[in-house]
C-alpha cells in the first residue's frame, strides 16, 4: 500500500508538472527515480498513464482518469494532515481518564472547570472505579492513581493536593452513647462502616504515631464498595451506625457541619497526593498533552 501510494504521488508530480525533470525539482528528487516509479505503477495497472515524448509529458485517457481522482484525494489528505498538525497550537480531541472515586469527587472538580474553559476544542470523559486497570486497554489516554500503585514504566505528573491522609469519624450521638477511642485498637469495641475493594479485600485501617505503625480491621454490621458506595457509608455514620474511615477532604464537609466529629486525630497517617499517569513520552495525544502542561503551568487548583 505504501509503495502504490508513493507511486501514484509521483505519477501526479509529473502530469501536473509536464516533465520528469521539473517534477524531481519540484520534490527534490532524481529524475530516474520518478521515471522508475511511474513505470512500476504502469506495469503494476496494465496500462500506460503516460505519453512521453522529447518535447514534452502528458497524461493519456486512462491516465488523466486516474488523476481526476487521484488529485482531489491527495488535496484531502493534505488537508486532514494539517488539520490534525494544528491541534499541537488548539489542541482539540476528547480526552478520557481513569480515576478514582475520591479524585472524581474531591479536586477534578477544581482543576477541570479552568481546563474546558481554556481548551473549549476538548472533550473530557471521566471513569471513576476503584480497580487497577490498564488504561491503554481500558480505551483511555491516562489514569490518576496513587504512587504505590504506579507502574515503573509510567509517566507521572503530581496532580490535587500534595498531602493528603484518612480520617476517623462517627457521630457524636454515636460517641456519646459508646465512647471516645484514645488508641486504634479501642475501634475493635466499636461498631465500623468498613469499605470492600472489587477484588474481595476488605480495607485495613492504617495509623501512626510518633514512628508506631498501627493496622486495624475493625468489624461492623455495614460493609460498602470502597470507593463508589463510600457515600452510603458516610450516610450511615452521620446517622449513628458507627465509625467510618475516609479522606479526610471526603469528610471535612461534615466536620464543619458537626455532623461528624474526628476521632483519634493524633493518629491520622499521611500519605502523598495522586499522579496523572500516562505511557511514554513521544507522540502524546493533544488533549493530553494540553492538560499536563496545564498541570504543570497552572497547578490543579489544589494544595
Amino acid at each position: 500500500m505504501t509503495d502504490d501510494v508513493g507511486e501514484l504521488k509521483a505519477f501526479a508530480a509529473v502530469a501536473k508538472a509536464g516533465g520528469f525533470r521539473e517534477a524531481a525539482r519540484l520534490l527534490q528528487a532524481s529524475p530516474s527515480g520518478l521515471s522508475e516509479a511511474v513505470r512500476r505503477l504502469e506495469r503494476r495497472l496494465g496500462v500506460r498513464l503516460l505519453h512521453r515524448t522529447t518535447r514534452s509529458v502528458l497524461p493519456t485517457e486512462q491516465g488523466q482518469r486516474l488523476l481526476d481522482r487521484a488529485l482531489p484525494a491527495f488535496a484531502e489528505l493534505e488537508h486532514a494532515l494539517q488539520d490534525v498538525a494544528s491541534t499541537r497550537d488548539q489542541p482539540a480531541g476528547i480526552l478520557r481518564l481513569n480515576v478514582p472515586t475520591n479524585a472524581a469527587r474531591l479536586f477534578l472538580p477544581i482543576c477541570l472547570p479552568p481546563f474546558l474553559k481554556k481548551y473549549p476544542g476538548i472533550r473530557v470523559e471521566v471513569t471513576a472505579q476503584t480497580d487497577l486497570i490498564d488504561v491503554l486497554a481500558a480505551g483511555c489516554d491516562a489514569g490518576i492513581r496513587y504512587g504505590d500503585r504506579l507502574e515503573q514504566d509510567m509517566i507521572a505528573v503530581p496532580i490535587g493536593p500534595r498531602r493528603q491522609r484518612f480520617a476517623t469519624a462517627a457521630s457524636p450521638a454515636y460517641l456519646d452513647a459508646h465512647w471516645r477511642p484514645e488508641h486504634p485498637r479501642d475501634l475493635m469495641k466499636l461498631d465500623c462502616l468498613r469499605g470492600r475493594f472489587s477484588p474481595g479485600n476488605l480495607e485495613t485501617w492504617e495509623y501512626e504515631r510518633n514512628g508506631e505503625i498501627y493496622r486495624v480491621e475493625p468489624q461492623g454490621q455495614l460493609i460498602y464498595s470502597a470507593g463508589t458506595g463510600a457515600d452510603l457509608g458516610v450516610e450511615a455514620a452521620v446517622n449513628g451506625l458507627g465509625v467510618i474511615y475516609l479522606f479526610e477532604d471526603w469528610l471535612r464537609p461534615f466536620f464543619d457541619r458537626s455532623e461528624l466529629e474526628p476521632i483519634l486525630q493524633p493518629w491520622w497517617q499521611w500519605f502523598t497526593g495522586p499522579y496523572l499517569y500516562y505511557p511514554g513520552r513521544q507522540l502524546v495525544p493533544a488533549p493530553l498533552r494540553a492538560f499536563i502542561d496545564f498541570l504543570r503551568v497552572e497547578g490543579s487548583g489544589a494544595t
